[in-house]
């Protein structure tokens, strides 16, 4: 599954640590998640979508 992940922490000007932190995981899951390695669990990425204030859709996609 690809993902904006990585340019919207950037656009918000966020470290990993701190996104983790705002997830309840660990920067290791981020960093994953951000490089496709790891695909989110429902619940981890309804919460991603609500800290960036977008649709699930508009995160990630198929690849």
């Amino acid at each position: 599954m690809n993902n904006h992940l990585k340019e919207l922490r950037a656009e918000r000007q966020l470290t990993q640590a701190q996104l983790a932190e705002q997830l309840g995981v660990s920067r290791q899951t981020v960093v994953a998640i951000e490089k496709g390695k790891y695909d989110p669990s429902l619940p981890l990425a309804f919460r991603i979508a609500r800290v960036f204030g977008l649709p699930i859709e508009q995160i990630f996609m198929e690849d």
